[in-house]
């Protein structure tokens, strides 16, 4: 059975970039900053709307392509208009309930790819889903948002680690790559899972995980090598690199306390992870996932590098702001952010617009090339 036809994939996105927008405003208005009504409203649930409801709805998406059944489509269906259902004001147990079947769903899928390919990559992709799910339970039985961010955030972590760690294979085998990978996933796991009985002490050993996650990311992924490449290859090397330079500091920041609300460094721990590291991997492969889920074509150019440099300028001030405790700074810091992914999609969108006057001939070849990832 194939799977939805691009046009129809296109209203998923929609919702995603909806609670995006939302989260963003929501985020604002955290800082103090004003903003439109319908973000300030949704301030106290910022972190579902951009990790559930935008994230959720575009891992899930692209997991639904790669499946090529109907049935897959429910996952970003279903955290497309959980997100919708939070921005409308509706109740959160109706949102978290979608939530949760979109997690199922992922985790069926992420199951469904461990039966065509046992590895160590699918099992982490299956383990990324896991997070998903029992924080989106937690949330749902305990309404402790908070209590969820970091079952949140190894999703995203893990499920990002899992599709870099299967592009190792590409590489010259090297005995440590996989122990090492093991003992440090086990390591952010058992603090994530510890945390519930005791929060201080498991947040620390989390951040730990992925500090050490980093470490394992700059030593052994494929990016290091294809920093020497040319055009594309090149800008998501360099965008994967930065970016693991961010999660480093981000489980730094975790190991000294900062993943604790309210701790001096909890911002600078947060969006270190949530911003420098995960946006930094969505600005590296949008060129290569929205081809893929909308059949667009986004041919590359140098200009991509300025969105990127944006990301890194913005969060700097940010990261400036909450170490020198100076909420302008951070303020200025969270509006450049903001401006930063204006940029980025308004890059985007005029990248389709040239994909599409290309003539077609160029455009089979714009986009490829070896070790592309």
């Amino acid at each position: 059975m194939t799977g939805l036809p691009p046009p129809a994939r296109i209203p998923l996105l929609v919702l995603g970039l909806a609670a995006l927008l939302t989260g963003v405003l929501a985020g604002l208005a955290r800082l103090g900053i004003a903003v439109p009504d319908f973000g300030a409203a949704q301030a106290g649930i910022h972190a579902a709307l951009m990790i559930c409801a935008f994230f959720g709805t575009v891992i899930t998406l692209e997991r639904a392509v790669a499946l090529e059944g109907l049935w897959g489509y429910l996952g970003p269906a279903a955290a497309g208009f959980g997100g919708l259902l939070l921005i409308l004001d509706a109740p959160h147990w109706v949102a978290q309930s979608l939530f949760v079947g979109a997690a199922l769903i992922l985790l069926l899928g992420s199951f469904q790819v461990m039966q065509r390919q046992f590895a160590l990559f699918t099992v982490t992709l299956a383990l990324g889903a896991v997070c998903w799910l029992l924080g989106n339970l937690l949330w749902f039985v305990s309404a402790d948002l908070q209590g969820a961010v970091p079952f949140w955030l190894g999703f995203l972590v893990l499920t990002i680690a899992g599709e870099r760690l299967e592009l190792t294979r590409f590489l010259p085998a090297r005995a440590a790559a996989a122990p090492s990978f093991i003992a440090v996933t086990v390591l952010a796991l058992a603090g994530m899972l510890f945390t519930p009985i005791e929060p201080e002490r498991g947040l620390q050993i989390f951040g730990a995980g992925l500090l050490a996650l980093a470490i394992w990311l700059l030593v052994f992924d494929i990016a290091r090598h294809n920093a020497r490449q040319q055009g594309l290859t090149r800008f998501i090397a360099v965008c994967l690199l930065s970016g693991y330079l961010w999660l480093a500091l981000g489980g730094l920041a975790g190991l000294a306390g900062g993943f604790a609300a309210g701790d001096a460094l909890h911002d600078t721990a947060m969006h270190a992870i949530a911003l420098g590291f995960v946006f930094a991997m969505v600005f590296g492969h949008a060129p290569i996932i929205f081809p893929a889920v909308a059949k667009v074509n986004i041919p590359y150019h140098p200009f991509f590098y300025v969105p990127l440099a944006l990301l890194h300028a913005s969060l700097a001030l940010r990261v400036a702001g909450g170490v020198a405790d100076s909420l302008a700074l951070r303020q200025w810091g969270g509006l450049a952010n903001t401006a930063t992914l204006a940029v980025f999609i308004a890059t985007m969108l005029v990248s389709v617009i040239r994909g599409g006057r290309t003539p077609a001939r160029r455009r089979r070849g714009s986009n490829r090339g070896p070790g592309l990832d």
